[in-house]
């Protein structure tokens, strides 16, 4: 896991399927307080849900594999 300071850009995952980008703003005991660019809303997240780049927010969803052109056929 990295350690995110406050203006940090993050990743969360949303409901093991939708990955959104966030902004951390405090951290505190292992708890980081992020912030929605989108929407200006926040909310207090354990470090374990925080993904440094989007890549690993998505080997982190439950069934995720690389797709192949034969997935859309």
């Amino acid at each position: 896991m990295a350690e995110f300071k406050a203006g940090d850009k993050a990743f969360i995952v949303e409901n093991n399927n939708r990955i959104r980008e966030v902004e951390v703003r405090s951290s505190s005991g292992g708890m980081y307080l992020i912030k929605f660019p989108e929407t200006g809303g926040g909310i207090k997240l354990k470090e374990s849900r925080l993904f440094a780049t989007k890549e690993e927010a998505q080997k982190s969803v439950y069934g995720y594999r690389l797709k192949t052109p034969y997935d859309y056929m």
